[in-house]
């Protein structure tokens, strides 16, 4: 069972690594009852994940989650000594509609694949966050009731705030950690439709899609984008009076797809019914995503399409690097407020303005 640490988003706490942060459900608690841990060694941060110590695992994920210079530092180190143990595990991506019941489905197939066929379980949420204080209810683990109980499985919610770039990379950075831990199955589910899908979609083999029935239009309830990423479209709460209406649902995506460029892989993603709730139709969902693994896998596109991810996860660092460096310099930080109440009273366009920061920087980098 997972160690209570895992559990303090739960009760407005951090869990600290020697310095207090703003908590992930409410960044403006002080936490004055929060938990001072001091920092591990990058080798005993390893040691403990290779062990398969959940605790150890949960508190190098928060390192990594940190937005402090000193932790960043540290969490590449210890990301870094894991890469050796980590890539052994199959990554599954899913997204869905607000209100496709995700997280009641990834309880059902979780249990599923650990009962099936044995190994070990990571899920890793990322949550939405509030644009105005940046909390998120990191609620998710709390609608996997059985999962979140699971001597196999570990869970971690993560908030997108404000930046799901960011939280993308960072969720990226554990599944490296989850790997090293022993985890041979990783479910990312996304926060909704929208961006977030998109760097979700580079992190993991296969993207599943949840979509519902009976709401209307369907095909108005999901962009074209995030269905050509899809390599599986499911559509949940197939059962009582409903199951006309999912099938009638799967013909219409079935339809759609077929307008659609074939996918690089080669595979034609498939269309399939199910209701999370009552468990049914589970084992054929999980049949297809297993179908989908040993098919790339025989063209070789599975090695192909994670070298890609690697080389996309690298420009993206590097671009997250670049912006860090630009807004936590001195200068620049001292000339933005000033540009802001000059484009405010129309004494500057928004371009003229980010070209003055721009060449403010230049200039310091020379």
């Amino acid at each position: 069972m997972e160690h209570p640490e895992n559990n303090s988003e739960y009760k407005g706490l951090t869990v600290n690594e020697g310095i207090e942060q703003p908590s992930a459900v409410n960044p403006y608690f002080k936490g004055r009852f929060a938990r001072r841990k001091s920092l591990l060694s990058a080798d005993e941060y390893v040691d403990g994940i290779v062990k398969g110590d959940t605790t150890i695992l949960s508190r190098a994920v928060t390192l990594v989650e940190s937005v402090l210079p000193e932790h960043q530092a540290l969490a590449q180190e210890v990301i870094e000594k894991c890469l050796p143990y980590s890539g052994n595990s199959v990554r599954i991506g899913i997204s869905g509609v607000p209100g496709a019941g995700k997280s009641t489905s990834i309880d059902a197939f979780g249990l599923h694949v650990l009962n099936e066929y044995g190994g070990k379980l990571a899920v890793l949420a990322i949550d939405p966050s509030s644009e105005r204080t940046k909390g998120s209810i990191l609620g998710d683990k709390t609608r996997m009731e059985r999962l979140s109980v699971h001597k196999d499985a570990f869970i971690r919610p993560s908030p997108s705030a404000g930046s799901l770039g960011g939280v993308a990379r960072k969720t990226r950075e554990t599944i490296v950690l989850c790997e090293a831990a022993g985890f041979d199955k990783i479910f990312v589910e996304t926060v909704g439709v929208g961006q977030s899908e998109t760097a979700v979609h580079s992190m993991v083999d296969f993207f599943l899609l949840i979509q519902l029935a009976g709401t209307g239009d369907e095909l108005q309830g999901i962009k074209r984008g995030i269905m050509e990423m899809a390599d599986g479209i499911i559509i949940n709460k197939a059962d009582g009076d409903n199951v006309d209406k999912a099938e009638l649902a799967a013909r219409q995506f079935r339809n759609a797809l077929h307008l659609f460029p074939a996918p690089d892989s080669g595979w034609d993603p498939q269309v399939l019914t199910y209701s999370g709730f009552y468990e049914l139709r589970i084992k054929e969902i999980w049949d297809m995503v297993w179908k989908y693994m040993d098919f790339v896998k025989s063209t070789g596109y599975f090695s192909h399409h994670r070298n890609e991810q690697a080389k996309y996860w690298m420009y993206e660092s590097i671009n997250e690097a670049i912006m860090g460096s630009f807004y936590n310099n001195p200068m620049i930080a001292d000339e933005i407020p000033f540009m802001e109440q000059q484009i405010l009273a129309g004494k500057q366009t928004s371009f003229a303005a980010a070209k003055k920061l721009l060449d403010i920087y230049r200039n310091q980098q020379k």
